[in-house]
């Protein structure tokens, strides 16, 4: 009862990164929009359609590389385009065609936007079109750049002062901060308040994994570990909700943050883990908590900490792994991955899944809402699909092995980015369809590959695998913007490049071995035998560890494993 209690506690608040984490995917789009102009405005014209207002003829104005002639109410007849306006000298009549003299004129008067669809966004708030554009493009990758850099400091943070501390700070940053971005009244204090809360959301996402993994038991902990992600595709459905009931940027960003509000109020009763205490030689304190703990799970008897400590100290497999691994962490760095050809190709093939694995994620996701009908619809079941995803990647693990799930996901995943490609773009059912099992695919492969690294590196170097899969994972995620900004130039070039990276990556990971049911290595020799030797290595029995060992080394294994996006 105790552990379900935090872990659906600390998870719910996990669904506010996933709300910060797609927010400006509404928050940031760019309506149709012309050049102001000097004066009202008497008539509109675009081609044979002649209206008394412009915002009459958004409607019908399909491509914006077509003008909008206007007449003002002085006489003057502007041609009217997204980055320059244009005034006729003779002003005869009003007629769409003019082959007359010109006088080409920049926006000085600003911007008229289609308010038809969304009332306000950061777009129009500071007019990031024409040669400001390049601004509103950096709006995601920027905040994804918090989110490597929050990842990093605050994981280190959570080691060294504790969970609950950085669950309680950034857990309140992410209200503090997304309220604040509401009220900002430039671009630049946007962005920082921005990077500001990604940094926090990140944090949060990655000691909240800890978190709960700390708490919740071994036979539980492959399966409530992939579901964090569950909570983070309903907020993406959040998202997808709120932008559908409000159209103007800043009342959105708040309903977005006060949607988690309820965590934020009740966070300060969730108590530091155990295994927290315990490292930094806190037994008192780690007996509160088990006796908690107790209390909640009706156990009569609870374990000591005493007399666990007296184990520990008896045991000496344990008390001999303890002093391997703390040698071990001073004399291992990131080259380590690369010391001989069987770990360099298995840590580029590695890298190479989580870089795609998160580069698919974001470009499905944030190219949900450009692939025709009811943007907010499509982006509400991009999030839905996730949430069955996971479960087939749980049962695919247990069932089928890492690798052999794996592979599959990666190159369907990659045929699926091939297939869009061939769907009439006015076929819209079929495509979202598409983009869904797109997005199915590539998420049952992003899910996985956490617990798959942690289990292909040994345990000396399994903390610098992880987090330095982490790290490719974060650069997937600031990439990924910038990819589907791509599709001004070919509107299937995001899919081209997922797709080639995709079949890249499965192609890879045949070379990997398998990990099912093979005990986690210690020594980077083991590792290697793991590779060379598949049928030897699925035939080793674990080593006789005592069973506090064993905990000790399944834990570390989870632990490692950093869910961020």
């Amino acid at each position: 009862r105790f552990q379900a209690y935090v872990y659906f506690a600390s998870v719910f608040q996990a669904m506010s990164c996933g709300i910060h984490y797609l927010a400006s995917v509404f928050m940031a789009v760019t309506p149709n929009f012309v050049c102001g102009i000097p004066g009202n405005v008497s008539s509109v014209l675009f081609y044979n359609s002649s209206k008394t207002s412009l915002e009459d003829i958004w409607t019908i104005w399909t491509s914006t590389e077509n003008y909008i002639v206007v007449q003002l109410e002085n006489g003057e007849i502007w041609e009217l385009n997204q980055c320059s306006k244009s005034k006729r000298e003779v002003s005869l009549d009003l007629a769409y065609e003019y082959k007359g003299n010109k006088s080409v004129f920049s926006c000085s008067d600003g911007f008229l936007y289609d308010n038809t669809k969304w009332k306000s966004t950061v777009v129009t708030q500071w007019d990031l079109v024409c040669d400001r554009e390049w601004l509103a493009k950096l709006i995601q990758p920027t905040f994804m750049l918090g989110v490597l850099i929050g990842a990093v400091i605050f994981g280190d943070i959570a080691d060294r002062l504790g969970r609950q501390r950085v669950i309680w700070f950034t857990s309140a940053g992410q209200f503090v901060f997304g309220i604040a971005v509401a009220f900002t009244s430039d671009y630049y204090s946007f962005m920082i308040v921005r990077f500001l809360l990604a940094m926090v959301s990140s944090g949060y996402l990655v000691v909240a994994f800890v978190y709960v993994t700390e708490f919740v038991g071994i036979k539980a902990r492959t399966w409530a570990s992939m579901h964090v992600h569950a909570f983070f595709a309903m907020g993406i459905m959040v998202v997808a909700l709120v932008g559908f009931l409000v159209r103007t940027w800043w009342v959105y960003q708040i309903f977005l943050s006060i949607a988690t509000l309820p965590f934020v109020l009740c966070c300060w009763m969730l108590p530091e883990t155990p295994f927290w205490l315990l490292s930094e030689e806190r037994y008192d304190d780690a007996q509160k908590v088990i006796n908690i703990m107790a209390r909640w799970n009706k156990v009569s008897t609870p374990c000591k900490v005493s007399e666990l400590c007296s184990v520990q100290q008896d045991d000496p497999v344990s008390g001999r792994m303890g002093d391997n691994n703390a040698t071990s962490a001073k004399k291992h760095n990131i080259l380590d991955l690369f010391c001989n050809w069987y770990i360099a190709r298995r840590t580029i093939t590695v890298w190479l899944v989580w870089f795609t694995g998160s580069l698919g994620y974001y470009v499905f996701s944030l190219s949900s809402v450009n692939l025709g009908g009811n943007e907010y619809l499509n982006l509400f079941l991009i999030g839905a699909v996730e949430l069955p995803c996971y479960i087939i990647a749980c049962i695919g693990m247990d069932k089928l092995g890492r690798r052999n799930t794996l592979i599959p996901f990666l190159i369907l995943s990659a045929l699926i980015c091939v297939l869009i490609m061939f769907i009439p773009q006015d076929f819209n059912v079929l495509i979202i369809l598409a983009n869904m099992a797109g997005k199915f695919s590539i998420g049952v492969a992003f899910g996985l590959i956490y617990l798959y690294t942690a289990e292909l590196y040994p345990t000396i170097v399994r903390s610098l695998a992880v987090g330095s899969g982490s790290m490719m994972c974060r650069v997937g995620s600031v990439v990924a913007p910038f990819c589907v900004y791509l599709r001004s130039v070919w509107i299937f070039m995001p899919l081209l490049l997922v797709g080639i990276m995709a079949l890249l990556s499965g192609i890879l990971t045949i070379m990997l071995p398998e990990t099912l049911g093979k005990p986690l290595t210690n020594t980077l020799e083991e590792a290697i035998e793991m590779g060379r030797n598949k049928k030897s290595c699925s035939g080793k029995t674990p080593p006789a560890h005592s069973s506090a060992a064993l905990e000790k080394i399944e834990l570390f294994g989870q632990e490692t494993v950093s869910t961020e996006k």
